[in-house]
């Protein structure tokens, strides 16, 4: 003999799997931009390296750049302040 759910109980049921259902495709979505931001992270250090190889060949290996003014300074130049 079989016996059934109430409405309400039934209600409650689905809509609880319902919610979970929806929380796990919110973490799945949360993967895949992490996924993608994991690459474009990835791209920007390609970038920044070959813009800082163009950097070394000119101004040397050594040199100090300082990002918010530009200016760039040698060792020497900072020893001897």
């Amino acid at each position: 003999m079989s016996q059934n759910l109430s409405k309400e109980q039934l209600d409650k049921l689905q809509g609880l799997q319902n919610e979970f259902n929806a929380v796990k495709f919110e973490i799945a979505d949360m993967e895949i931009k992490k996924s993608d931001l994991i690459n474009k992270v990835g791209e920007i250090k390609g970038k920044f390296a070959a813009e800082e190889k163009e950097l070394i060949k000119e101004f040397g290996q050594n040199a100090i750049i300082n990002l918010q003014t530009g200016e760039v300074k040698q060792p020497e130049e900072t020893e001897e302040k």
